[in-house]
């Protein structure tokens, strides 16, 4: 017959053994799930960077379409640059809204030259905002982080 002392000390020990084990797991367990959070925060942080950096880009380009009907090539590459980060990084959704932009704002330049008067005017009619339908894709897409 095995000693009950035996059957103490080898209980107690499983008992150590199974609370070290899991008060691992569960700390291991813990620092995944901040690891998870903290490159979910960063990369939310970068993509509303890189929208922000799209948005001036674009809305600079726009303005530029609204008084001019030409433009260099070298003012697009910024915004061409942005937009192809952007489509590594974001959803189809946001994709297509910034290439749409894009896309406005070149048709833009197709336009006669506009005053300030005439913003205003056209503000008060309801100015075509090439931007909005962009900004609120990117919207939904930071609600999902």
């Amino acid at each position: 017959m095995i000693d009950p002392a035996y059957i103490s000390a080898f209980a107690a020990l499983v008992g150590t053994f199974v609370g070290g084990i899991t008060s691992i797991a569960t700390s291991w367990l813990g620092q995944q799930r901040q690891s998870k959070e903290q490159r979910r925060a960063r990369e939310k942080t970068e993509l509303q960077a890189l929208y922000k950096q799209f948005i001036q880009e674009a809305s600079k380009l726009y303005l530029d379409a609204l008084e001019h009907n030409k433009t260099e090539i070298s003012k697009l590459v910024d915004a061409y640059a942005t937009l192809n980060r952007i489509r590594v990084q974001s959803s189809s959704k946001v994709v297509d809204e910034a290439d749409r932009a894009v896309r406005l704002i070149l048709q833009a330049y197709e336009n006669e030259n506009t005053t300030f008067s005439d913003i205003i005017h056209s503000i008060n009619k309801g100015l075509v905002d090439p931007l909005r339908p962009f900004s609120e894709a990117c919207h939904e897409e930071l609600r999902t982080y």
